[in-house]
């Protein structure tokens, strides 16, 4: 038990500096002056050199060695604690502190290329972080395939092969569901008017306590890119606002306080070690999407929101709870993955899937990202992309090295149509208590069954014991296909 404890106070103090590290990043993104970029970079790689160095200090391997476990959190926390161990000793500690700070300076030069809508400007520091990621992979594969090995980083033992085959299913009745849709002679209405920023900001934090947001431990700001971050006691979110459109306020905050529930929700035994934040990425995705859709979005959820908008605003924008329900869900042709509509979200994140891909085997280079995914999604979505914000410029990911990030998004979609079918086969009531603005017997089954658990068990373990069977894509596609034929009359 000696090398055991010795070995989780260490691990508590790495984790606690890694907490650090993650609100530099959540200032960078919220506070922090447009002038500070380079000097956080000195930050972030003197941070990140610290951190590699005690995470591949040699006495980490001794105590694994030496440690035993007592309970299934101790076999949990070895396993974790292990599994980092070997993946961080085969970065040499030059290049991770090489990666964080490339990476974040390349996060400002994205934001300022995607607000002048200049591919050109940011071409030259996303291949330098894609030359370090290939260099990183490279480590990590030991002769393997490097995109597995990236995507090992957000997805514990997911192989982009499988993932293949998942998206492969996805794909016919999804695109088939959308010509349907769009092609149906019952089309919602758009939404429309002018909506207040701090008007939508005050029911977006009422939105975040109706879903169970602790505020006393959790704080919101604006953004470019809603995110969340941090664990235990301290877990921000932020969101964005455009006045012409409150759902992507309104969307973005429930999602984000989907991530930061899961974090919140951890048992506190948990805090500052391996277990005491999300199992993986795809896993955290299940709660953003399960809170965003299956329950935001639900007609329940969207009759109460109509309400609060009729308060808050003098209006919703549509005559009724039911035609309101039909325009929150409306499926219609956009560029933005974050604002796509349930139907078509996915198809969003498999062009991301399929260039990230190409990208870090070397098939596709930088300088060529732009006219690719131009190609790929004229082909995909009917139309040609109008700007590079709304093109290879909109996301946050790559510039931040987050190579193998986009396909959990998807899985997080495909786990949440399991843990749906489960959550209304376990719990009577759901749909009274969200048309009353209260989601409690829904997070409360998530917390009880998921959240609480944290990294005990792997990915895949994790939804199987919340919901009692075997993953797969099929209670995602019915769902989607049941409440959009419903929709649109098909």
């Amino acid at each position: 038990m000696t090398a055991f404890n010795d070995l989780m106070a260490y691990t508590r103090e790495t984790e606690a500096l890694g907490q650090v590290m993650g609100r530099l990043g959540w200032d960078q993104e919220t506070m922090m002056p447009r002038g500070a970029a380079e000097q956080r970079g000195d930050e972030m790689a003197a941070l990140s050199g610290v951190l590699h160095a005690r995470r591949t200090d040699p006495r980490v391997g001794d105590w694994l060695e030496a440690a035993q476990a007592t309970d299934p959190a101790g076999e949990a926390a070895l396993r974790l604690i292990r599994r980092s161990f070997e993946r961080t000793t085969k970065v040499p500690a030059r290049l991770a502190a090489a990666l964080a700070k490339t990476t974040s300076i390349a996060q400002g030069k994205w934001a300022e290329a995607r607000k002048a809508q200049d591919v050109a400007a940011f071409v030259p520091v996303l291949d330098e972080v894609l030359k370090l990621k290939r260099e990183e992979a490279a480590a990590l594969a030991s002769g393997g395939d490097l995109y597995d090995a990236l995507l090992d980083d957000y997805e514990p033992g997911a192989r982009a092969a499988d993932l293949e085959a998942m998206f492969g299913a996805l794909r016919p009745r999804l695109v088939a569901l959308r010509e349907a849709v769009l092609g149906s002679a019952h089309q919602p209405a758009e939404l429309t008017g002018t909506y207040a920023e701090t008007i939508q900001l005050e029911l977006s934090a009422k939105l975040a306590a109706a879903f169970g947001y602790d505020f006393t431990r959790g704080r919101i700001d604006k953004a470019v890119h809603p995110f969340s971050s941090g664990s235990g006691s301290d877990v921000r979110i932020t969101t964005r606002v455009a006045e012409d459109d409150p759902f992507n306020c309104f969307y973005s905050t429930i999602h984000e306080v989907g991530h930061a529930c899961y974090e919140q929700g951890i048992s506190p035994s948990y805090a500052l070690t391996p277990m005491g934040q999300g199992v993986s990425m795809g896993v955290h995705e299940s709660q953003s999407r399960i809170y965003e859709n299956q329950l935001g979005r639900s007609r329940a959820f969207t009759g109460w929101l109509f309400s609060q908008m009729q308060e808050a605003f003098g209006g919703a924008g549509a005559a009724d709870a039911d035609a309101f329900y039909a325009t929150v869900n409306k499926v219609k042709p956009g560029y933005i993955r974050t604002e796509a509509d349930e139907v078509q979200y996915n198809l969003h994140v498999l062009l991301r899937f399929d260039l990230e891909r190409d990208l870090v085997s070397g098939q596709l280079e930088a300088a060529d990202l732009e006219e690719a995914w131009n190609t790929r999604f004229e082909r995909d979505f009917g139309y040609p992309v109008d700007k590079p914000s709304n093109g290879c410029l909109q996301d946050v990911h790559w510039s931040v090295g987050l190579f193998g990030y986009f396909p959990t998004y998807s899985l997080g979609n495909v786990y949440a149509g399991c843990l749906n079918k489960a959550l209304r086969e376990s719990v009577l009531g759901v749909d009274a208590a969200l048309a009353s603005g209260d989601a409690t017997p829904a997070t409360a089954w998530l917390k009880e069954n998921l959240q609480q658990h944290g990294g005990l068990r792997t990915p895949r373990e994790t939804i199987r014991h919340a919901c009692g069977f075997e993953p797969s894509e099929a209670p995602l596609l019915d769902y989607l296909e049941a409440k959009f034929g419903a929709i649109y009359k098909l």
